[in-house]
């Protein structure tokens, strides 16, 4: 490793330094010399600034406390003069929270996050750029996030603020490159003081952040000269962004480039098999576009696209492209409100339209006043469907020259204004469930101002569910005002005309593109997303130093070694750093540890508990079902009819996993936090009583290998006070990262692992159920006490817009719709597919096969399965159950190869590790058969010699070799007494798959009974 990066005699202003990530970066740089301004609001009680430099001082380091808000930035850039004579470096670490849903959100909640996280950005970096250019060095960080790079339900204000912050990185990066001021952007994922509440040890151990600090110290430090970029970190995970933009579509510039023709190649506009990287607006060709578009044919159409009985509203359209806008929706039908601050001009535009035989009023507010531009919609229409936010204004100057002025009038008329409009049109778009919406960034605004992206993804993960279509577009068209200065090629080029149709697309009901973003003029379309490097993941047991990072620059910087991803949204996002939790030096895999003892793990013994419960926690579970107060059977102790869910029986069982089950003790370094529950089955042995007392115990029943992953199914049985079984449960639990110990794949566990595919037909009954917004908090009253579900910080961290309903509660949803409608369950089984958010409608359609009910669940809002492969068995009065658990003997009745096979395990079980080894290496198969007795009843069994130390169950998998044969034939095979190839010659054994492995299958049998000759 090189030799330590130092930051001798550099002045570093840190803000938000109190706690968290402020504080870790303060300590680093002061223990690597640099003098510290630590800032932080604190109050009277809280003076964390002062403890922070106690702590600086006490080790020899340089620091002084600083106390102001980041909104006068001057005054801290005046302490750091003052204290140390100069500033080099400053960390805009500073921020608050105040997430809300968009619907729920007010103008204070708005303002006070972009007053702290951009303005404050602002002041403090605008009070230092002086000293940094004149000095030749300077080295700026912003703060943006997963929330503002790909939005965040319930972060409109949030996500804008962060995003905003990279777009005003990349302006300050390209005016201070040639004074040595370089500005980058990171989106940490670090822990705080919030999160050590709720968080376990381990995961906060990965999160710390110590694993953020080294990339901001490398990115400040004189060897570094990046400049312009933005990182994603935490965990141990560092990689880079960058925008990858579509080759897109040049369309022929005449009366032919249509919103028709836009939607007839809108799958090439979206293609990137061949993208290109830009940086800047300069980076197109916008005259040879034009040029190239005069040249091809008439475009084709995909059909008429009609705006009739809409009502668009078109901010800024006076002139130019608002203009554009306007007469293009008004000849499609559409009702338009003409918006523009200047009244000549929204009325001229106003008597276009209508002179056409148009419909159109004019507005003449400021956007600032946004309920009032709505207002107008409203009283001249009487709705608003399409809301086109293009009002925009320039002040352009360098940002030494730039003044609060010029910065307050841009950002209140292009961010504020865009949010003040959309916020007014809002309630009435949700109410009637349409709307599409337009936020213009500008083709700059791409590369230099994006808050209006990240504002626009938000708003379309939250209005999705109500059809509420949110895109953002980066247009480069010409003004009256460029009319005068460019020469006419260019004027010709940027028509605003060669920009509309693509804004007339978007806005139709016919698109469903939502959360997107398009570039676009001279008649050329593109689509732009993120390009992720695969990034470096640095051991999380060791500690990281900007060393480290320097010496992975260039894989942490590589777009083109084949790992780059695509990431859409925060979940996504966090998946990478999610993976990196297991990234352990000096840890072998499991494999390589020899794998997970499975067998061990079956063997194991789990204690025998009581669980006790009253009629209280019968009601309680039917209301965190969602049950109301008309539903007397389920919530009414005194109703004649008054009964326990049969899904209840889950409740008991989840509580005796929750406490007596740790998964750590099978499974080498298991994370609590790459677990999720896959799925469920229950089998319900008899009607569960409305108040009792039970014993339960548990057993391991099987851990799978599925790759990247082990599955691990767990059973739980439960007794009543008389010693008869009530209720058997199966969880099967999916831990990411903990695959790939050599154990087998799959297996066979019946109606346990059925897939019940839904018959090709209409449901026979379909119920939809819309739950409340306080569902997953009443369920946490029959057990559930995981914070994902309960604390916004936590689902944050787990990439959820909100807290999510444990699956456990759709499961009992679903059971609560098929009890009504067909009574009695005696097993039901459960498939978690995707979660669900509190306040979704879930809609459970079901097939009915005889006693056998086969149900979907989906979420109706977002249209998206939430319970696959489902089943319930009914209860028939006078009808014994057939549904068992999994986990029971290889024996079953009637088939006397049973003791064959109880033979055969007990054969392996028998032999020495070194020698069942060997048998498992040179066998290296998986035998499937399937016997059928004298009743013509089949049973399978599976012998498996390739996966782990071998395992013999009853059942069927896919297999390397099929073996199909009749009881008693396969009695004499095992005996020695019936000649295998006469067996086979005859037909009474009938094989498929790897024929050669039938030379293999004498050592299976002579585990059983050394006469046997196959």
């Amino acid at each position: 490793m090189s030799s330590p990066l130092r930051f001798d005699g550099k002045v570093v202003i840190v803000t938000g330094a109190g706690g968290g990530l402020g504080k870790a970066y303060s300590l680093f740089f002061a223990s690597r010399g640099a003098s510290v301004v630590v800032n932080d609001l604190g109050t009277i009680t809280d003076a964390s600034a002062d403890i922070v430099v106690n702590e600086i001082t006490s080790k020899g380091g340089k620091a002084v406390a600083n106390y102001d808000s980041v909104e006068f930035g001057d005054k801290i850039v005046e302490t750091a003069i003052k204290a140390f004579g100069k500033i080099d470096i400053v960390l805009n670490n500073a921020g608050i929270l105040r997430d809300k849903s968009f619907t729920r959100m007010t103008d204070a909640d708005w303002d006070i996050i972009q007053a702290v996280h951009v303005k404050g950005s602002y002041k403090v970096a605008k009070a230092a750029w002086d000293y940094m250019t004149k000095q030749g060095f300077g080295r700026i960080i912003n703060t943006a996030s997963a929330a503002g790079i790909y939005g965040n339900f319930g972060q409109a204000n949030y996500s804008a603020a962060k995003l905003g912050l990279f777009g005003f990185s990349n302006t300050l990066a390209r005016e201070g490159a040639r004074k040595n001021v370089y500005t980058n952007t990171i989106a940490p994922l670090a822990a705080s003081k919030m999160t050590e509440t709720i968080m376990p040890p381990e995961i906060l151990a990965s999160l710390k952040p110590e694993f953020v600090v080294p990339l901001v110290a490398y990115l400040c430090h004189d060897s570094c000269k990046e400049n312009g970029s933005i990182f994603e970190v935490g965990a141990g995970f560092v990689s880079k962004l960058r925008w990858e933009r579509s080759r897109g579509v040049v369309f022929k510039a005449d009366s032919s480039f249509t919103p028709s023709a836009v939607a007839r190649r809108i799958g090439e506009i979206k293609d990137f098999k061949d993208p290109v990287y830009p940086t800047s607006i300069m980076d197109t060709d916008w005259v040879g576009l034009l040029e190239q578009a005069k040249q091809l044919k008439t475009n084709e159409q995909a059909g008429d696209l009609s705006f009739k009985d809409r009502v668009v509203v078109v901010t800024g359209a006076g002139a130019g492209i608002g203009r554009a806008y306007a007469l293009l929706f008004a000849k499609y039908g559409a009702s338009v409100v003409v918006n523009d601050f200047g009244k000549a001009a929204a009325d001229k535009v106003v008597a276009e339209i209508t002179s056409s035989g148009g419909k159109a009023v004019a507005n003449y507010n400021s956007v600032e006043d946004g309920d009032k531009v709505i207002e107008t919609a409203i009283k001249a229409f009487g709705k608003i469907d399409v809301l086109v936010n293009n009002a925009g204004i320039l002040r352009d100057k360098s940002f030494t020259r730039l003044t609060d002025a010029d910065w307050d009038i841009v950002q209140a008329v292009h961010l504020r204004g865009s949010y003040k409009t959309t916020k007014a049109a809002w309630p009435y778009m949700v109410k009637q469930k349409y709307g599409r919406i337009i936020n213009t960034a500008s083709a700059v605004g791409l590369y230099a101002k994006a808050a209006l992206v990240a504002f626009s993804n938000t708003l379309a993960l939250e209005g999705k569910r109500s059809n509420i279509l949110v895109n953002t577009i980066a247009p480069n068209a010409g003004t009256a005002m460029t009319a005068t200065v460019m020469p006419p090629e260019m004027v010709e080029a940027l028509k605003p005309d060669y920009v509309a149709p693509l804004i007339g697309y978007l806005c139709h009901e016919s698109n469903q593109e939502t959360g997107s973003i398009f570039e676009c003029g001279s008649g050329w379309v593109s689509k732009v997303r993120w390009q992720r490097t695969g990034g470096v993941g640095f051991p999380v047991n060791k500690p990281l130093l900007p060393e480290h990072i320097a010496s992975r620059w260039g894989d942490i910087t590589n777009f083109e070694d084949g790992r780059a991803t695509y990431p859409t949204s925060t979940q996504e996002s966090f998946a990478a750093v999610q993976a990196n939790f297991e990234n352990i030096e000096g840890a072998e895999s499991s494999s390589k540890q020899g794998g997970v003892d499975v067998d061990g793990a079956k063997k194991a013994k789990f204690p025998t508990t009581t669980f006790e419960y009253t009629e209280r926690d019968v009601i309680l579970y039917a209301l965190g079902l969602g049950a109301k107060r008309t539903d007397l059977p389920f919530v009414y102790e005194n109703s004649e009819k008054f009964v326990a869910l049969p899904t209840f029986a889950v409740v008991p069982a989840f509580d005796y996993q929750m406490k007596n089950v740790s998964f750590g003790d099978f499974l080498p370094e298991f994370n609590p936090m790459m677990l999720v529950h896959g799925e469920q089955y229950t089998v319900i042995k008899k009607p569960l009583p409305t108040a009792g007392k039970f014993t339960q115990t548990g057993k391991i029943i099987d851990i799978l290998d599925k790759g990247k992953g082990a599955a691990v199914v767990l059973g739980v049985s439960t007794k009543d006070a008389s010693g008869d079984v009530v209720a058997e449960n199966e969880f099967t639990f999916f831990i990411r990262g903990a695959g790939g110990f050599g154990g087998k794949k799959d297996s066979d566990r019946g109606a346990a692992t059925a897939a019940n595919e839904p018959p090709n037909r209409a449901p026979d009954h379909v119920v939809r159920e819309k739950t409340s917004e306080d569902l997953a908090a009443l369920y946490r009253l029959s057990g559930d006490w995981n914070p994902l579900h309960i604390d916004p910080s936590m689902s944050a961290m787990g990439g959820f817009k909100v807290p999510i309903l444990h699956g456990l509660c759709s499961y009992g949803i679903a059971g609560k719709h098929i009890y009504s409608k067909y009574g009695d369950i005696a097993a039901i089984k459960t498939r978690f597919a995707s979660p669900v958010y509190p306040g979704e409608t879930l809609e459970t359609s079901m097939w009915k096969e005889g006693d056998k009910v086969v149900f979907v669940v989906k979420v109706v809002e977002r249209n998206v399965v939430a319970i696959s492969a489902a089943a319930a068995e009914l209860r028939v009065a006078g009808k014994k159950s057939t549904a068992k658990a999994s986990g029971s003997s290889i024996s079953v009745p009637g088939f006397g190869a049973s003791a064959v096979f109880e033979a055969i395990a007990k054969g392996l079980e028998a032999l020495p590790a070194d020698q069942k080894a060997k048998l498992v290496k040179n066998t290296k198969a998986v035998f499937a058969f399937e016997v059928t007795n004298a009743e013509k009843k089949t049973q399978g069994w599976v012998v498996d010699l390739k996966n782990g130390n071998g395992s013999v169950s009853a059942g069927s998998v896919k297999a390397d070799m099929s073996i199909a044969v009749q009881d008693k034939d396969f009695l004499d095979l095992a005996n020695g007494k019936l000649q295998p190839q006469k067996a086979f010659m005859s037909g009474k054994i009938k094989i498929k798959g790897n024929m050669g492995l039938a030379t293999k299958l004498e050592g299976v049998l002579k585990l059983a009974a050394p006469k046997s000759k196959l």
